[in-house]
């Protein structure tokens, strides 16, 4: 089993990004509605105002437009406990952790909007902004839970503010580049074990927030019936200053540790390349194809910050990914066009550091969209996608005061299964 050591103080922070979870990591997909209906399959070589997040390059032809979605994410499932256990100082024999042995539904149902807009400079330039939220996500467990020493509420919220600059470089190359301004905020709360078993647990939180800034650079290539995209969004080295509160603790633990103090958390968000491409076989049907390689192992460890004895590196080992997925466009007539998509879309979580605040899996992705023509300036986009999540075991290991006479130890052993749906609904429109 590993094992993974964790003052009291910020065991809390050991999942702080760990459990994000509708594609795989902690990262969201869900960007565009015309994209989650052909699940992701196509969007870096497409045009237009909605495929902004994926390639700054896809505004350089689309002329004054502007995109507002709404994602429903739903994702059910459970978790179930096999047989953990604690184990208390002075040499104490192991003993079942107790609590509630099944949770269902851990993953909390949730809204990610999008906006995005953009504008020809010229006959070659052209602007655009972004606003949305690819890092979002809430997992719950009730407070007697059989994971409470590991993860109860886990909260992350980011807010991402994109601008770009696009140019149509020849009549059939555009390129583009971007800057992201990030805001993430998170609460993060669990359990404390106390010296002996007799005495009730004790609880910590962690919260905070703070903006970073990452870029982007795309180009897509036009030709006859070909369509070729390619982008690079960067990794971005984000800095949450906030607070541990720390309440329950009794003797002989310090109970001078009960309170809050100030702190802060360092970590990195993953780079993310991606290629690919649309081929119309005739004037109705469109082939879609992409691939994604997600540079998750920069997500490697968190840095934690507080009073020098305090201070901590929490070791996360992601490992870098590659996504794939297929789909299709068909414009059953002028003013309607139906998608269908599949992605896979793997676990960068390592085999044996994955933690329960991280109900995370290789996935399958199946989507079906539409788009309606309402006049000359507006479309409106709906889509439904399906996550079918694989199931998997999770065998964690948290150690509280490690190396002194206080050590405790639980062990929790499980499994997680579950599938979800994303209900999505856009507007798309000229001005």
């Amino acid at each position: 089993m590993h094992r993974t050591r964790v003052f009291a103080l910020t065991i809390v922070s050991a999942g702080m990004l760990a459990s994000q979870a509708s594609a795989g990591g902690f990262y969201l997909q869900e960007q565009s509605v015309r994209g989650t209906g052909r699940a992701y399959s196509g969007e870096v070589a497409d045009t237009g105002v909605a495929s902004l997040w994926w390639n700054p390059a896809s505004i350089a032809r689309s002329g004054r437009e502007a995109y507002v979605g709404l994602h429903s994410i739903f994702v059910g499932g459970s978790v179930v406990d096999h047989g953990s256990t604690i184990t208390y100082p002075l040499g104490a024999a192991p003993i079942p952790v107790g609590g509630h042995p099944r949770a269902s539904k851990p993953i909390s149902p949730g809204l990610l909007p999008n906006f995005a807009i953009a504008a020809p400079i010229g006959d070659r330039f052209a602007v655009g902004a972004s606003v949305t939220a690819p890092f979002n996500f809430t997992t719950k467990y009730e407070p007697q839970s059989f994971t409470r020493f590991d993860a109860l509420t886990s909260n992350l919220r980011t807010i991402d503010s994109q601008f770009t600059a696009a140019m149509k470089v020849t009549d059939w190359l555009d390129f583009g580049v971007s800057a992201n301004a990030e805001y993430v905020s998170s609460r993060l709360t669990g359990a404390l074990p106390n010296f002996f078993s007799f005495q009730p647990e004790a609880t910590n939180e962690l919260s905070g927030g703070g903006w970073d800034w990452g870029w982007g650079v795309g180009a897509q290539g036009h030709f006859d019936r070909l369509t070729l995209g390619a982008s690079y969004k960067s990794k971005i080295d984000h800095t949450l200053k906030g607070d541990i509160t720390i309440s329950g603790l009794l003797p002989p633990l310090p109970t001078s540790f009960n309170g809050s103090t100030g702190a802060s958390a360092t970590y990195t968000t993953p780079w993310i390349a991606a290629f690919g491409v649309r081929y119309a076989l005739s004037d109705k049907l469109t082939l879609d194809g992409q691939v994604q390689r997600i540079g998750w192992s920069d997500f490697d460890a968190i840095q934690i910050h507080s009073v020098p004895l305090l201070s901590q590196r929490v070791p996360e080992n992601y490992h870098d990914v590659t996504t794939g997925g297929v789909g299709l466009d068909y414009a059953v007539n002028p003013a309607l066009t139906l998608r269908a998509g599949v992605q896979y879309d793997p676990t960068p979580t390592p085999e044996h550091d994955a933690s329960f605040r991280v109900p995370d899996s290789d996935r399958w992705l199946f989507g079906v969209g539409a788009t309606g023509t309402v006049n000359a300036r507006m479309k409106i986009d709906a889509a439904l996608l399906y996550i079918d999540l694989k199931s998997r075991t999770i065998d964690r290991a948290a150690v509280f005061n490690a190396g002194t006479l206080a050590e405790t130890t639980a062990n929790l052993e499980g499994s997680v299964k579950g599938s979800g749906f994303v209900f999505s609904l856009g507007i798309r429109s000229g001005f």
